[in-house]
C-alpha cells in the first residue's frame, strides 16, 4: 500500500508518514477498495486500531485486518453497505462487533468497546484527524479516544499497553488529558496504571503526563485508602478478559461485573 500524506487538523497536527504493512498485495487492495467504498458511501467512520497508531506514531508494523470505527446508529448501515455490494457481513457480537468479509480477507465495524465501557460518539468525529490513504482522505480517531479505546486491552493473547505508552510519548501534546480523564473517570485506576507504566518505561519522559493528571490520580488513590473495602465481591477482571478472568467468577466466588453478586464474608445483607 503507498505511504499516506496527512493533512493538517483543525488543531494544527501532522501525524508522521507511516502505515502499518498488510500481508500482500491482496490485503493491500481489499484494504485500499474497502477504504474507497467507505468513502463513496457518505456513512460517517473513523479509521482506529493499528492504521491510526502507525500515522501517529511512525511505527509501521504487520496487521491482518482493518478497525472501522463509528457511531451505533451506523453500524448496521455499514454492514448492510457491503453486503449489497456482494460482501459478506457477518455480526461477531451484537454488543459492539461486526465483520465485512471478502473470502479470507475482513475488516472490523466497531461500535463500542467488548466491555461496554465506551461507545463512539460525536465527540470523536468532532476531534479526529484528517489522512490520506492511497487517494482517499479519510478521519482517524484523535489521539485522545485512541488512547481511551486500547486502555482496557488486555488479554493473554493480546495487551495493547505499549500502544498507549507509544501514544503518550508520540502524542502528548495532542492528548486532551481532561477529556480522557473524563471518559475514564470511572475506571480511573486503569489511567493510573497506563500512566505509572509509562513513567517506569520512559523516566526520562516523565514530564509528557502533565503533573495535575498525576496529583488528582494519586489523591484519588490516596482518598480511596481511607475508605473501608467494598462489600461486593466482583471480578472487575472481567473487562479486560473474560476467559482469563473466568476462574474467578466460576470457582473463587466473585460476581461478575453485570449479574447475580456476592456480599463479603461478615458483611451485612
Amino acid at each position: 500500500m503507498a505511504r499516506s500524506s496527512q493533512q493538517k487538523s483543525a488543531r494544527g497536527a501532522r501525524p508522521p508518514l507511516a502505515l502499518p504493512r498488510l500481508a500482500g498485495a491482496e490485503a493491500e487492495d481489499f484494504v485500499a477498495t474497502a477504504i474507497t467504498e467507505l468513502v463513496k458511501s457518505k456513512i460517517p467512520f473513523l479509521v482506529a486500531g493499528t492504521f491510526a497508531v502507525s500515522a501517529y506514531t511512525g511505527i509501521s508494523r504487520l496487521t491482518k485486518d482493518l478497525d472501522i470505527f463509528c457511531k451505533a446508529g451506523d453500524y448496521t448501515r455499514i454492514l448492510n453497505h457491503f453486503q449489497s455490494l456482494g460482501y459478506t457481513a457477518e455480526i461477531e457480537d451484537e454488543r459492539w462487533l461486526g465483520k465485512v468479509y471478502k473470502g479470507k480477507l475482513f475488516f472490523d465495524v466497531i461500535f463500542s468497546s467488548s466491555n461496554g465501557t465506551m461507545f463512539v460518539s460525536d465527540a470523536w468525529f468532532e476531534h479526529a484527524l484528517t489522512v490520506k490513504i492511497n487517494a482517499s482522505s479519510v478521519p482517524i480517531v484523535a489521539p485522545t479516544e485512541l488512547v481511551w479505546s486500547k486502555s482496557f486491552i488486555q488479554l493473554r493473547e493480546r495487551y495493547d499497553g505499549a500502544d498507549v505508552a507509544h501514544m503518550i510519548l508520540k502524542t502528548h501534546d495532542q492528548i486532551d488529558w481532561r477529556r480522557l480523564l473524563n471518559y475514564m473517570d470511572a475506571h480511573w485506576e486503569v489511567l493510573l496504571v497506563h500512566v505509572l507504566n509509562f513513567r517506569w518505561i520512559y523516566p526520562s519522559e516523565r514530564d509528557r503526563v502533565p503533573p495535575w493528571l498525576i496529583d488528582e490520580l494519586l489523591r484519588r488513590l490516596a482518598s480511596q485508602r481511607e475508605l473501608p473495602l467494598p462489600q461486593t465481591k466482583i471480578c472487575r477482571g472481567r473487562m479486560y478478559s473474560r476467559a482469563d478472568y473466568e476462574v474467578d467468577v466460576t470457582e473463587w466466588g466473585f460476581a461478575d461485573v453485570g449479574g447475580d453478586v456476592e456480599m463479603r464474608t461478615g458483611s451485612k445483607e
